[in-house]
């Protein structure tokens, strides 16, 4: 049989450590027909093969996003952009360009403002945004998305000026004159403002309740949200990603990815959790086992489930196991206690589930391994490959548990502070330099024996695994103590296409470059192995393949 497309005169990066190098391979139907020299891989050319020059850039697996939120950060492309905004007059001169750009009553919502975004001693308030739009609600959110600020029209339509009592981790921080703030942390607290948009919570599908929308949406709304999904779809392919680990979701975020697949439009394989949150009882785990069995091929996959049991250090609702070093007395308030989330653990465990878990603060880790912990006492081991997200800090004593409980640390390299021009602070000042050798340790937990999982948290960070892996090989140290938590390139992209494969149950079919795998492909304008890594942001794929299709090019 003859290929159907061939790539040759490329730098192959196989990430198969039996054969890590080859200049060209073939592709047949959907999978790796072929791999080898030019000369060996072009015997496979027939008549209709589609040949593609590389011309010497690097032909790598498709890129496993293993840590992102699809339809939410495809709707926050069409909002109002502060990356990197510094100072009040920046951030009124862009947000009155914006007001230009989409006039009406409609909440103005914006997206990566820094805690510091008027500098390291001025905190944004509801009167920073009063003076630039009194008369139309704003909602400006962090990078994390774990804190926002709105301003006062905003406060008085969602109820909240005067405050409001809230659950654990959640606040609305109040002044002293008894009137809240502006900043709104954790989602029960800017949740009421959200609401107020002319879309209410449809961008947040899967993330906001967990359930399910109500009403089901009509006929045009599911024609909006599938197109919606498509732009992130095509945001993907355009990067290289053939794999999203989405984290968050429902069974209409798989039903709206099922009706992609049918038409032929679904241009990477999606796996797609269900969403526990803390006001659910253990029978709704039922639910996430009827999507596991529901969603199970090969291109959309359910089984796990996603919970939250920390918020984030800037905000102060990360969970730690010592005093933040900013605010002694304080450690944080879990959003699961120890006891109910080794409950959730076990039954989940016990279902045959996944579990991945966002902890930020070592108190929040030790909680998720605690539970993990528990749930392999309870039902044995087996091959759960549970998780962690983000690990951003972690105690010294729980570094060796990853490996010894096979859970997998799933982590984002545009995260660290002085990464992805992140400023240092506040988190440093939070963490307090004790802990700054035990934050984003990726070092200390690879030499552990654990697996590292890397992704973007898109729309958290940006999308493009490139720059991501330019922010893995050049990371600063904060100090003269701090180990060197630098990337070589073969660990940051098997971080991102084998180790992201295992995490999905995919690595016997993905992930890497060999016969009879997969035909999921980046290829790349430029020799990876050649080329500064520090230049690595801003290069774009020349075509994405994914299940033998090209998707992008």
């Amino acid at each position: 049989m003859t290929a159907d497309i061939i790539i040759t005169n490329a730098a192959v990066l196989t990430m198969d450590k039996a054969t890590p190098r080859a200049e060209a391979l073939a592709i047949s139907a959907n999978r790796i027909s072929a791999l080898g020299t030019i000369a060996e891989v072009m015997r496979e050319k027939g008549p209709a093969t589609r040949v593609i020059d590389a011309q010497g850039g690097s032909v790598i697996p498709g890129f496993v996003e293993g840590h992102m939120h699809l339809f939410a950060g495809a709707a926050e492309l069409e909002h109002l952009q502060l990356y990197g905004t510094r100072g009040f007059d920046e951030m009124k001169a862009r947000t009155d360009a914006y007001i230009k750009a989409n006039p009406g009553n409609d909440l103005i919502i914006g997206e990566q403002a820094d805690y510091i975004i008027l500098g390291d001693s001025e905190p944004l308030t509801r009167h920073h945004l009063d003076r630039i739009v009194k008369d139309r609600p704003v909602l400006f959110f962090s990078p994390d998305h774990h804190t926002a600020w709105a301003n006062t029209i905003a406060l008085e339509m969602a109820g909240l000026l005067k405050g409001r009592k809230l659950g654990p981790g959640n606040e609305v921080v109040m002044g002293e004159d008894g009137l809240a703030t502006g900043e709104l942390r954790e989602g029960e607290a800017f949740y009421p403002v959200r609401e107020l948009s002319q879309k209410g919570m449809r961008d947040r599908l899967g993330l906001t309740t967990g359930g399910e929308p109500e009403p089901y949406p009509t006929k045009d709304q599911f024609e909006s949200d599938l197109n919606v999904m498509k732009t992130g779809l095509a945001h993907a392919a355009r990067h290289g990603i053939t794999f999203i680990q989405n984290m968050d979701g429902n069974l209409y975020t798989l039903e709206l990815l099922e009706e992609l697949h049918r038409r032929g439009e679904l241009t990477a394989r999606v796996k797609v959790p269900f969403h526990f949150k803390n006001f659910m009882d253990l029978p709704i785990l039922e639910k996430a086992a009827q999507m596991a069995m529901r969603y199970n091929s090969d291109m959309l996959s359910s089984g796990f489930v996603k919970l939250f049991v920390d918020g984030v250090i800037d905000s102060g609702t990360g969970v730690m196991v010592e005093d933040y070093s900013d605010n002694p007395g304080w450690k944080g308030d879990p959003l699961f206690t120890p006891e109910r989330f080794r409950e959730i653990a076990i039954e989940a465990d016990r279902r045959g589930l996944q579990i991945a878990v966002h902890a930020i603060g070592d108190g929040a880790v030790r909680i998720v391994l605690d539970g993990y912990e528990a749930a392999q006492k309870a039902n044995g081991r087996r091959d759960s490959r549970h998780r962690v997200e983000h690990v951003e800090v972690i105690h010294p004593d729980d570094i060796p548990r990853f490996a010894e409980l096979g859970v997998i640390a799933s982590m984002q390299p545009p995260h660290p502070p002085g990464n992805h021009g992140l400023p240092l602070e506040p988190y440093l000042s939070r963490i307090g330099e004790a802990r700054w050798q035990y934050a984003f340790a990726w070092k200390a937990l690879r030499e552990a024996g654990a697996r590292l999982v890397f992704g973007t948290d898109w729309p958290v960070s940006d999308i493009d695994p490139l720059w991501s892996a330019q922010s893995a090989m050049t990371r600063m140290r904060w100090n003269d103590e701090m180990p060197d938590n630098r990337q070589s390139l073969d660990q940051t992209i098997r971080s991102y296409t084998e180790d992201g494969a295992y995490a999905g149950f995919m690595e016997d079919k993905t992930g890497v470059l060999k016969e009879g795998m997969l035909a999921d492909i980046c290829v790349l304008p430029v020799d990876l192995e050649k080329t500064d890594p520090a230049s690595y942001k801003g290069i774009m794929p020349t075509m994405t393949i994914c299940d033998g299709k090209v998707v992008f090019g």
